[in-house]
Protein backbone atom coordinates (compact mmCIF):
# COMPACT_ATOMS: atom_id res chain seq x y z
CA UNK A 1 0.00 0.00 0.00
CA UNK A 2 1.39 3.83 -0.42
CA UNK A 3 1.49 6.25 1.77
CA UNK A 4 -1.49 8.06 2.47
CA UNK A 5 0.54 11.14 1.84
CA UNK A 6 1.46 10.19 -1.82
CA UNK A 7 -2.13 9.31 -2.66
CA UNK A 8 -3.42 12.82 -1.49
CA UNK A 9 -0.52 14.58 -3.03
CA UNK A 10 -1.47 12.92 -7.10
CA UNK A 11 -5.40 13.45 -6.14
CA UNK A 12 -4.19 17.60 -5.43
CA UNK A 13 -1.97 17.35 -8.41
CA UNK A 14 -4.88 15.93 -10.60
CA UNK A 15 -7.17 18.95 -9.22
CA UNK A 16 -4.40 21.72 -10.03
CA UNK A 17 -4.26 20.50 -13.47
CA UNK A 18 -7.46 20.64 -13.62
CA UNK A 19 -8.12 23.89 -12.55
CA UNK A 20 -5.41 25.48 -14.76
CA UNK A 21 -5.90 23.34 -17.92
CA UNK A 22 -7.39 26.09 -19.64
CA UNK A 23 -4.97 28.94 -19.51
CA UNK A 24 -2.36 26.64 -20.17
CA UNK A 25 -3.98 25.64 -23.07
CA UNK A 26 -4.90 29.39 -24.28
CA UNK A 27 -1.12 30.24 -23.54
CA UNK A 28 0.51 27.71 -25.51
CA UNK A 29 -2.42 28.55 -28.66
CA UNK A 30 -1.10 32.08 -28.44
CA UNK A 31 2.37 30.73 -29.16
CA UNK A 32 4.44 34.03 -28.36
CA UNK A 33 7.41 34.96 -26.22
CA UNK A 34 5.30 36.52 -23.65
CA UNK A 35 2.73 33.41 -23.95
CA UNK A 36 6.00 31.40 -23.27
CA UNK A 37 7.08 33.43 -20.04
CA UNK A 38 4.12 33.37 -18.08
CA UNK A 39 3.54 29.51 -18.65
CA UNK A 40 6.63 29.14 -16.80
CA UNK A 41 5.12 31.03 -13.68
CA UNK A 42 2.49 28.75 -13.56
CA UNK A 43 2.78 26.74 -10.71
CA UNK A 44 4.95 23.41 -11.44
CA UNK A 45 2.22 20.79 -10.61
CA UNK A 46 -0.14 22.70 -12.60
CA UNK A 47 1.48 20.47 -15.57
CA UNK A 48 -0.19 17.31 -16.79
CA UNK A 49 3.36 15.83 -17.44
CA UNK A 50 3.80 15.81 -13.28
CA UNK A 51 1.02 13.51 -12.78
CA UNK A 52 1.30 10.20 -12.43
CA UNK A 53 -1.27 6.76 -12.90
CA UNK A 54 -1.92 4.82 -9.52
CA UNK A 55 -3.61 1.84 -8.58
CA UNK A 56 -7.28 2.96 -7.90
CA UNK A 57 -7.48 0.47 -4.59
CA UNK A 58 -3.64 0.16 -3.16
CA UNK A 59 -1.97 3.12 -4.75
CA UNK A 60 0.91 1.23 -6.00
CA UNK A 61 2.48 3.50 -9.08
CA UNK A 62 4.58 1.26 -10.73
CA UNK A 63 2.66 -1.66 -13.01
CA UNK A 64 -0.50 0.23 -13.81
CA UNK A 65 -2.83 -1.27 -16.13
CA UNK A 66 -4.80 1.74 -18.04
CA UNK A 67 -7.89 -0.46 -19.26
CA UNK A 68 -8.79 -1.01 -15.75
CA UNK A 69 -6.89 1.40 -13.28
CA UNK A 70 -5.61 -1.49 -11.65
CA UNK A 71 -2.13 -2.45 -10.59
CA UNK A 72 -1.01 -5.59 -12.18
CA UNK A 73 -1.07 -7.93 -8.68
CA UNK A 74 -4.86 -6.51 -7.96
CA UNK A 75 -5.79 -7.47 -11.30
CA UNK A 76 -4.13 -10.90 -11.29
CA UNK A 77 -5.95 -11.38 -7.56
CA UNK A 78 -9.29 -10.13 -8.63
CA UNK A 79 -8.97 -12.17 -12.30
CA UNK A 80 -8.69 -14.98 -10.22
CA UNK A 81 -11.47 -14.79 -8.23
CA UNK A 82 -13.79 -13.87 -11.50
CA UNK A 83 -14.10 -10.52 -10.56
CA UNK A 84 -13.71 -9.00 -13.73
CA UNK A 85 -16.13 -9.67 -16.16
CA UNK A 86 -14.62 -11.13 -19.28
CA UNK A 87 -11.29 -12.02 -18.27
CA UNK A 88 -10.20 -15.95 -17.44
CA UNK A 89 -6.69 -17.28 -16.71
CA UNK A 90 -5.30 -18.31 -20.33
CA UNK A 91 -4.02 -21.98 -20.32
CA UNK A 92 -2.27 -23.99 -22.78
Amino acid sequence: MAKESMKAREVKRQKMVALWAERREALKKQGDEEAYRELQKMPRNASPVRLHNRCSMTGRPRGYMRQFGISRIQFREMASKGLIPGVKKASW
